[in-house]
């Protein structure tokens, strides 16, 4: 099980004060779950995923895995692809391999996947921006991570890309059992792929409240049954993208477990 725990997370301003990006915020991730994130710009996610990710160790809290710090075994796709534009499909992948001798046959098997097989030795200024997040979600799954880590992945590519790469990366989940961590600004796109969604409050960031899993089945943001849960959320909690509750929320009366196993969580 992945662990979270962040006390404070805080960034010197121009004033020479702190900002605190997040505090007392507890999250936890069972093996093979997939866990969206949603908040309001500035709320603190992808600084979230960088203190789990080991890529801001300048944190009160701890990130434990089973227990131990959480040290190898991650991949990360960010909201950009990151490829190296000297570097082909296939060495791009490969670049977080390591000297695993089972990499290379691994990731043309990805990539394959991916529909990218006959573009293994291309460069990536002459792949479309779609295919560059095939390459670069093939290059997270490589290394088989037990924990993946998601910042916006698919923002701004076009509806009919976004749901094939989201096909793409519930297939790769299924297949590998990893536990993800998925931060999006897309409600619609968490209630599609998310077990759970859970739902941060603004600055300081904290989860504020969780969504465990209703729908059941392969779903895309704009199935119906997704777009009725939006609107039965928000009808809810009217200012929930904002990062608050409102009344309904039952804010300082400890957890409180509400229809369609919508949990408050108001103990931080």
């Amino acid at each position: 099980m992945l662990d979270i725990e962040i006390v404070r997370k805080c960034y010197p301003d121009r004033g020479g004060r702190s900002h605190i990006a997040l505090a007392d915020l507890r999250l936890q991730v069972q093996p093979g779950e997939f866990v969206c994130v949603v908040g309001p710009s500035g709320c603190g996610k992808s600084t979230l995923l960088n203190v789990v990710g080991g890529l801001d160790h300048d944190v009160s809290g701890r990130v434990t895995l089973d227990g131990s710090p959480l040290q190898d075994g991650i991949g990360f796709m960010f909201q950009e692809p990151r490829l190296m534009p000297w570097l082909t499909v296939i060495e791009n992948v490969l670049l977080v391999a390591g000297d695993d001798p089972t990499a290379p046959a691994r990731a043309r098997d990805l990539l394959q996947a991916m529909e990218l097989g006959d573009v293994l030795d291309a460069y990536p200024g002459r792949l479309s921006g779609g295919m560059q997040r095939r390459v670069a979600l093939a290059r997270a799954f490589v290394i088989e991570p037990r924990v993946l880590l998601m910042d916006e992945p698919f923002v701004s590519l076009d509806a009919p890309t976004a749901d094939r790469l989201r096909a793409m990366l519930v297939s790769l989940w299924q297949r590998c059992n990893t536990s993800v961590l998925f931060v999006t600004h897309d409600l619609r796109e968490a209630l599609a792929l998310g077990g759970r969604v859970c739902f941060m409050s603004g600055a300081p960031g904290r989860v504020m409240l969780e969504w465990r899993e209703g729908l059941s089945g392969p779903r895309l943001p704009n199935d119906a049954a997704v777009l009725a849960l939006q609107r039965e959320l928000l009808d809810r909690h009217p200012a929930l993208l904002a990062g608050l509750l409102d009344q309904s929320g039952n804010a300082g009366q400890g957890r409180a477990q509400g229809r369609n196993n919508i949990e408050v969580r108001t103990d931080a």
